[in-house]
């Protein structure tokens, strides 16, 4: 309530503003974001980046009907209000069709990569001298460690590993997940794990130097068929190819279609297993999924991205 409160207050004193953004989740955000538009007389525009409340719904963190009712209430309310809603995914824009909101009123625009800062690069010699990486194939899970992600899984596909010296399954970033994940890999002895924690921003794309294979991993809840994580865009403009456990959907169809790894089935640590050992072992695969990366990640060229979303901005002022 009080991020509210300090949103709308905020708001108010912004000169002569155009148009109102907000960005969900969660949504209290986009609350303050319509009540600023109400106050202010301009446009509102609602960008849709996860369903909520079903996703809280889909990871177990409530159990309570009345709450999650009250939040769906709410949802609907600002899809109602919101000039215009900017999906990051087709799925999205579906599901909001289907539960009534006018389909000429929600533009896609997927997520994106800033091509000058995620890029292809030799390995970070500092941290591969840090972490004694030289001789290693280094499986990487980066981004937030959260109840969505099923991480266990990961941890399991590195006991599977164990025998395997030349592999290390390293994990960087933060979330509710992200303690106790470091825990258990102390507390399973998996001395082929890395957890670095949360880094800075400006550390990333030096992080994802070191990588061979990024990991992108979800539960395995319908919920998730619908998502693009934004890591997906990052891997292919450093030229990682993926192993991705997801639903099978927008995701997973973007990674097929550009041939930039190996979909497997969520939750299932020995496919994970097997793919990494695919990629590490078949040279040629690998560098054929490097390169479809690379051509792969112009296509979501962060700035073009933006001169559309800004297009359809424009359209409603």
């Amino acid at each position: 309530m009080l991020f509210w409160l300090q949103i709308l207050f905020a708001g108010l004193f912004v000169k002569k503003p155009d148009v109102v953004v907000a960005t969900s989740p969660q949504f209290f955000c986009c609350c303050a974001g319509w009540a600023l538009s109400a106050v202010r007389r301009k446009p509102f525009v609602f960008e849709l980046r996860d369903i909520w409340p079903a996703s809280i719904q889909a990871v177990g963190a409530s159990k309570s009907s009345k709450l999650i009712g009250a939040l769906e209430k709410i949802e609907m309310f600002l899809y109602r209000r919101a000039d215009l809603i900017v999906s990051v995914t087709e799925s999205f824009k579906t599901e909001l069709v289907n539960r009534g909101i006018e389909s000429e009123k929600i533009k896609v625009v997927l997520n994106g990569v800033d091509l000058e800062k995620y890029t292809p690069r030799e390995k970070d010699k500092d941290l591969v001298s840090k972490h004694q990486l030289g001789d290693k194939f280094v499986v990487a899970y980066i981004g937030t460690h959260g109840m969505a992600h099923a991480l266990e899984t990961i941890l399991d596909a590195a006991e599977a590993m164990l025998d395997n010296e030349e592999v290390v399954f390293l994990f960087a970033g933060g979330g509710a997940k992200a303690e106790s994940i470091a825990h258990q890999a102390v507390e399973r002895k998996l001395n082929n794990v890395l957890v670095l924690g949360r880094q800075e921003k400006e550390a990333m794309p030096a992080i994802w130097s070191i990588c061979d294979v990024s990991l992108i991993h979800l539960r395995n809840t319908p919920l998730f068929s619908k998502v693009i994580p934004s890591k997906i865009f990052e891997s292919m403009a450093m030229g990682l190819p993926m192993v991705i456990g997801l639903p099978k959907g927008e995701a997973t169809n973007i990674i097929a279609q550009n041939d930039v790894g190996v979909v497997v089935e969520p939750e299932d640590s020995s496919q994970i297993v097997l793919a990494i050992d695919k990629l590490r072992q078949d040279e040629s695969r690998l560098l054929e999924c490097q390169r479809n990366c690379l051509f792969a990640a112009e296509k979501y060229d962060r700035k073009r991205l933006a001169v559309n979303m800004l297009d359809n901005i424009v359209d409603i002022i």
